[in-house]
């Protein structure tokens, strides 16, 4: 019998002091930017990578007091990539002018795109907040390694959250700078269509699977059990896809319903977030065989398989 999965538990802990930075390992300096918020928690850490040449990992959103904070870090050093974990704006706003200031190029995974194409009264929910006009110097492919400032790198694909998101492991050790796909303080949010449910989950077991221990997130602090964290947050993602199964056998049709027998004391200000996963949940759920789902003026219509 296979062992039961660890409990969810959530590190809200983590308090970084804004602007300063942290040597969390070897090579690696966290500095965490002031764009605290429901969905970035404390804020986006930025990383910086190397010794005497350093690459920066998600510069953060494009405010200058975090510009700032991030070359009084590099100190002088050259720069020499800005390489990103995807195209969320409060991980790749702030790109350019730190383009200017340092002359560095952009590596990534490729101009943000969405997991499928949209469908007919489909409004994607986080097109403003996708850089869709970055493109990049250097486009990573899953399993490339790299170095930069002395560090190697691995590039590994993880979409899910969106389509073009990359996890970097830190070659020769035990280290996954894990970007949005894994956090600590929350599980993530994945929204159609920018994201996909189906390969969120695929991604989440492919790095369970792979021998890095522990994780850097791009948002909280660190994961020291990386692999029995992922295995809870797979869990968790499964206990929902049976809820909304069971929710919908039992007579829910909309995704109002759903977040009504799911989430009954959800506070107002997280109900959309919940909705946008829902409807991933949904739309995976529907691609399985599992509920139908229908589309129309007014939403999606539920219906048991």
């Amino acid at each position: 019998m296979a062992d039961a999965p660890p409990p969810l538990d959530f590190d809200t802990d983590f308090s970084p002091e804004t602007g300063a930075p942290m040597a969390v390992l070897e090579g690696v300096v966290r500095v965490t930017a002031p764009n605290a918020g429901p969905f970035t928690f404390t804020g986006t850490n930025s990383f910086i990578i190397g010794g005497e040449r350093v690459a920066v990992l998600d510069p953060g959103p494009d405010d200058a007091g975090h510009r700032a904070a991030l070359l009084a870090a590099i100190g002088g050093r050259p720069v020499e990539a800005i390489i990103l974990t995807h195209t969320h704006k409060d991980h790749s706003a702030g790109v350019k002018a730190l383009q200017a200031a340092t002359g560095a190029p952009l590596w990534f995974a490729g101009p943000h795109r969405l997991s499928r194409p949209p469908r007919l009264f489909e409004i994607n929910a986080l097109a403003r907040d996708c850089d869709w006009g970055l493109t990049p110097d250097r486009t990573f492919f899953d399993g490339e390694s790299f170095a930069v400032g002395g560090v190697g790198l691995e590039a590994i694909a993880t979409p899910g959250h969106c389509a073009n998101h990359m996890a970097y492991g830190l070659t020769g050790t035990s280290w996954l700078l894990s970007g949005d796909h894994i956090m600590g303080w929350n599980s993530t949010l994945v929204a159609v269509p920018d994201g996909s449910m189906a390969d969120y989950l695929a991604s989440l077991r492919k790095v369970i699977a792979l021998p890095y221990a522990s994780y850097l997130p791009a948002h909280g602090g660190s994961i020291p059990d990386g692999p029995a964290y992922a295995r809870a947050l797979l869990a968790h993602r499964e206990l929902r896809n049976r809820q909304v199964v069971d929710a919908v056998q039992s007579g829910a049709r909309s995704v109002d319903d759903l977040l009504a027998r799911i989430y009954p004391t959800l506070a107002a200000r997280l109900k959309f977030a919940a909705a946008l996963t829902l409807r991933a949940h949904i739309e995976y759920l529907a691609a399985q065989g599992s509920i139908r789902s229908r589309r129309g003026l007014f939403g999606l219509r539920l219906s048991p398989a």
